[in-house]
């Protein structure tokens, strides 16, 4: 990739007319080893003129507008009278200067729809309510030569939008951020900050903040996003479709996934993340083998062999960042062995009585209690444990081999809403409008002596992404088999 020569602009005239007489503009920093001295004047000239006019007049608001600006009302009639300050984040640099790809805060994105670095929502007291304002990054300046000098310059990483562009697509008054952290140290009464994103903006606030009051906020934000509207029902089937396809793809390459690496599998998947999606929602578990005892096996760099498993636990994410959750444990060679096949029809069976469960006013721990007693049963009926299966949920003695929970929400995060207070979540209620995984699984770990060597190694999990519905729930994901035959056949039918 090539370089910035000059990373950091001139002084912008303003700054400079504020400058002392010596001292009207300072000299452009120089990359260490660029291949250019300098700027000559004549070049800095030149660069400013003969560009076409590229405002863009033609924008319609962002789909989600009237959805973001609801969520904006919400918070405001929470909170009123302080003032809220919701910031996206910065750049995070990966290595010397090169950076992450930026994913803007949860809380910022759900609140305007804006995905850039540097935006901060605020919302200023009124009388009544509240007043927002998205401060943004504006264009990059032509006249100081920051467009093509700076390393986020337009010509570097693309065309920001203007801040009169931004007001028509996120349906928020739009002002230059650059001014916002000098407003916020002069800010009187009560001030709300959601940390973590932006040490700049939370160094403005640092006298006028306190950090119970900001969690208060941070929470609120994760619970407003336990009932998804129909906006984010849509996106998350969007999400799934796509990760469906993505396991069909995988599942057609096998043989070349045979021929290299679990990263076989991870590459291809993700080329369908990409093209149809923003990205992965998650590191993509590709865990062939034994590795799929591995709950979060992101190394992805072991053997795949026929006649293992390939435990696929994978979601696309939409543009909008809304994550598929899916797992599927399939046979490498299209079959399941005798064992294989009792294993995952265990968890399949629990999986169903976890799925059942999944319905409006039941209470969030129905679905998870439900799978893990028929995996307690499968054990002791096995002799992998001893009973009564009373007994062993009491102690919780089937963790050895189901090791985590059976589900979590969903959402803008694959663990979505991980703040909220745990009455509203993990002790709460099901309602219309709630989206989480059901996942349940069983894992044998290859050093486990205390069962039959031929378990050993073998690692199940099957997840689905469910809607709680009025009169129960819809399985977004219900397009992938789950039953052992069903996906045989599956697999046969996509290899030819």
């Amino acid at each position: 990739m090539t370089v910035a020569e000059e990373p950091t602009p001139a002084v912008p005239d303003s700054a400079a007319d504020a400058a002392g007489p010596d001292e009207s503009e300072e000299p452009i920093k120089q990359r260490k080893n660029g291949l250019y001295p300098g700027v000559s004047d004549e070049l800095a000239e030149n660069m400013k003129g003969g560009w076409a006019d590229t405002e863009l007049r033609d924008l319609e608001p962002i789909p989600q507008a009237a959805e973001t600006a609801a969520r904006r009302a919400a918070l405001s009639a929470r909170f009123p009278g302080e003032r809220l300050v919701i910031p996206a984040g910065n750049l995070k640099t990966r290595s010397n200067d090169t950076e992450y790809a930026f994913r803007a805060s949860v809380e910022y994105a759900y609140l305007t729809g804006n995905q850039t670095e540097d935006g901060v929502l605020v919302l200023e007291p009124k009388e009544e309510g509240h007043e927002a304002t998205i401060y943004l990054l504006p264009r990059s300046d032509r006249e100081n030569g920051e467009f093509w000098l700076d390393g986020q310059g337009e010509l570097w990483v693309g065309r920001r939008h203007s801040l009169t562009e931004a007001e028509t697509l996120y349906g928020i008054p739009a002002s230059d951020v650059r001014e916002l952290a000098g407003a916020l140290r002069e800010a009187t009464g009560p001030v709300r900050v959601v940390r973590g994103y932006d040490a700049g903006i939370e160094a403005a606030l640092t006298d006028k903040v306190t950090a119970e009051r900001d969690e208060e906020l941070r929470v609120f934000l994760s619970e407003a996003r336990l009932v998804k509207d129909d906006f984010e029902v849509g996106e998350l089937q969007k999400a799934v479709d796509s990760t469906v396809r993505g396991f069909e793809d995988v599942v057609k390459v096998l043989d070349k996934a045979e021929a290299t690496s679990e990263r076989y599998i991870e590459g291809t998947f993700f080329l369908r993340a990409r093209v149809e999606g923003n990205d992965v929602g998650y590191g993509t578990i590709a865990a062939a083998g034994p590795h799929a005892c591995t709950l979060h096996w992101v190394r992805n760099d072991g053997a795949v062999r026929a006649g293992e498993l390939l435990l696929l636990d994978a979601g696309v994410e939409t543009h909008t960042y809304y994550t598929a959750d899916v797992t599927r444990t399939l046979p490498i060679n299209g079959r399941f062995s005798d064992l294989q096949r009792k294993i995952y029809d265990a968890v399949y069976e629990a999986q169903e009585a976890g799925i059942a469960a999944v319905k409006p006013g039941a209470k969030y721990r129905d679905f998870h209690d439900a799978a893990q007693r028929v995996l307690a049963e499968k054990l002791v009926e096995w002799g992998l444990v001893e009973g009564p299966v009373e007994r062993v949920l009491e102690l919780g003695l089937q963790r050895r081999w189901t090791l985590h929970g059976t589900g979590h929400m969903l959402g803008m995060d694959v663990h979505d809403c991980a703040a909220a207070r745990v009455e509203a979540y993990v002790d709460g209620v099901l309602e219309p409008g709630m989206c989480l995984t059901v996942e349940p699984g069983l894992y044998f770990q290859a050093d486990d002596l205390t069962v039959p060597e031929e378990y050993r190694g073998i690692g199940v999990r099957i997840e689905d992404d469910l809607l709680v519905t009025e009169d129960g729930n819809r399985n977004l994901s219900a397009a992938l088999p789950r039953r052992s035959d069903e996906v045989e056949a599956w697999m046969a039918a996509l290899k030819g």
